[in-house]
């Protein structure tokens, strides 16, 4: 086993991940990256529509407004400190980004051009639709990862690419590191660390239609479960409305920003039924309910599952550019030009609005109440620390993962000379390198692939968009019977040099844990509530389910517990759009 030594160690290299570590090594402190791939292939690269923070540079904005969209977006179960904080840090953020060479496109006077986005309001969500959203064309995940990998080249930032984190090293004291199998290698790495910063993305490829990479199977939230430590809201999984249908890639939600109509198959624009103030632009949620309803109704284009989303009334010369990435996808993909024809959408699986609890200042907590564990740490969408609760606005992930993980990154650069590497505990180390051995040794009785896919297509079908008592039933069955074939799963006779078979089997290790997890908060969970709607219990329950979801794994068991949610302004009310 090759050893590491560093200061501070990241896993993962999306937009959380490099903010930090730039900050880290700004302040001069010993800081290494470890991803999963090459870092601007990381899934914080396929964001599109724009990065939210109140500038008002189009019209008059408040962070105070951003504030309240935030929290009724999260349908009153975000944490309201936490989401003051960040709608106050978005704008400092977003002039920091402007500053270290993000290409932000531009308003005729050079400011920061801003976009309309869902959810997004005026006057505490009394007025019109506001332009919060910055962005640079329909690709500011590329333009903010490009940019922050840029910046930690320049500051000497250490990258470790193509290494899959497979088991943190934690005892009494805090964390003391983390196991890294290199992928190229084919051998497993030990680092060793005073902090270490988990921003390894989420879960949505747990999934059959996802608008994720491949990449996004949930490994640092699976480490952690594993670890013994809790995730925080699991069963709030969001979709995104307007994937291109059938794969699912994403087709950004500027799309109807710069005035898409969402049509069913008699051309009506059916959002008007279901958010008659905000149609289009009512948040993620109420539009993919609505789309399902309408396919549900036999309102689908030709009575396939999914609608079309028309921008030919558009003039060419904004397709071109404000969404070129749109239209390059629709006719490389969809063979179809959208200035001529209207897009082919349905919902997929897009977000993880829960994850690893976290305190504001990403510290990962030990409970998932108050004690922080010292060491470790967390940020990004595998952290809910927690902004978007029941249900993200658009354009919140990617500042988040800017706010939060500098706010990381400065948090771990002040707690390093006050912290003593830990000593590695042995009988831990033996522990997890006899569960890779054994891995290694076993002769394979069951396909990966083939529970993969029926992982996927089981919990699209039992707890996707519409869930209900007895589908997440069925679904716990689904899972046991497939952890058993898991235990059927060996490599024994495998090349261990880019073993593409390795990387699987751990990443499905994960995934069918995080399933449980969401299908047991989703269970329990007799309320709709944002992102999560059960069609036997269709309205919200603040009396007895205004708290949050926390779960951990103990052995083979998932045992649930509950904290409150932290509301210091805005009292929940209902949600009208």
């Amino acid at each position: 086993m090759i050893e590491h030594k560093h200061e501070i160690v990241i896993i993962g290299a999306g937009i959380a991940g490099l903010a930090a570590a730039l900050e880290v090594a700004i302040a001069g402190k010993d800081v290494a990256v470890v991803s999963k791939v090459f870092p601007t292939r990381s899934h914080s690269v396929a964001a599109q529509g724009g990065t939210a923070a109140a500038l008002g540079n189009m019209e008059e904005d408040h962070w105070q407004w951003h504030f309240y969209d935030t929290v009724k977006g999260s349908d009153f179960l975000g944490d309201q400190d936490a989401q003051a904080f960040f709608c106050q840090e978005a704008i400092k953020t977003a002039y920091f980004l402007e500053h270290i060479g993000v290409p932000f496109s531009r308003t005729e006077d050079g400011r920061i051009l801003q976009r309309y986005f869902g959810g997004h309001y005026s006057n505490f969500g009394q007025g019109k639709p506001v332009r919060r959203a910055c962005l640079a064309a329909d690709r500011i995940g590329h333009a903010m990862l490009h940019t922050l990998f840029g910046q930690c080249l320049h500051y000497k930032v250490v990258f470790y690419n193509e290494f899959l984190a497979t088991h943190l090293i934690l005892h009494d004291e805090g964390c003391a590191g983390f196991l890294a199998w290199s992928l190229a290698e084919g051998k497993m790495h030990i680092f060793q660390a005073k902090a270490v910063l988990l921003a390894t993305g989420g879960y949505a490829r747990l999934f059959e239609i996802s608008t994720n990479s491949a990449i996004n199977t949930g490994d640092g939230m699976g480490m952690v479960l594993e670890a013994g430590l809790p995730l925080e809201d699991m069963e709030f999984v969001q979709f995104h409305p307007t994937g291109l249908y059938p794969w699912g890639f994403l087709i950004s939600e500027g799309v109807r920003g710069e005035g898409g109509w969402l049509l069913n198959n008699d051309g009506e624009r059916f959002m008007s039924r279901y958010a008659p103030e905000k149609i289009e632009l009512a948040p993620r949620d109420v539009v993919s309910r609505a789309i399902q309803s309408e396919v549900k109704a036999g309102r689908g284009i030709n009575g396939k599952p999914y609608v079309h989303l028309d921008i030919t009334h558009l003039p060419d010369e904004l397709i071109k550019e404000k969404l070129p990435q749109i239209r390059e996808m629709c006719l490389k993909f969809a063979g179809i030009d959208p200035k001529r024809h209207p897009i082919p959408v349905a919902p997929a699986a897009h977000y993880s609005m829960g994850g690893i609890p976290v305190n504001i200042n990403c510290e990962v907590l030990w409970n998932g109440k108050e004690e922080p564990l010292p060491g470790l740490f967390a940020a990004g969408e595998c952290a809910c620390v927690s902004i978007h609760g029941a249900n993200r606005l658009g354009t919140n992930s990617t500042m988040e993962c800017a706010v939060f993980g500098r706010r990381a990154g400065k948090q771990m650069a002040k707690m390093v000379d006050k912290r003593d590497f830990l000593p590695l505990p042995n009988r831990t180390l033996k522990e997890k390198m006899e569960e890779i051995k054994e891995l290694l040794t076993r002769p394979s009785r069951q396909n990966i692939t083939e529970i993969r896919e029926r992982l996927q297509k089981s919990m699209s079908q039992n707890c996707g968009i519409l869930r209900e008592k007895w589908g997440l039933m069925k679904q716990l069955e689904i899972l046991h019977q497939l952890k058993i074939a898991f235990k059927e799963v060996g490599l024994r006779g495998e090349s261990l040099v880019f073993s593409l078979a390795f990387q699987q089997a751990l990443e499905l290790k994960h995934m069918l844990n995080l399933a449980e997890a969401i299908v047991r908060g989703a269970l329990a969970r007799t309320e709709s509530r944002g992102a999560h709607y059960r069609t036997d219990f269709p309205q919200r329950d603040d009396q007895n389910w205004l708290k949050h979801t926390l779960i951990f794994k103990k052995g083979n068991q998932f045992v649930l517990d509950y904290k409150p949610v932290v509301i210091t302004q805005f009292q929940p009310e209902e949600r009208r759009f």
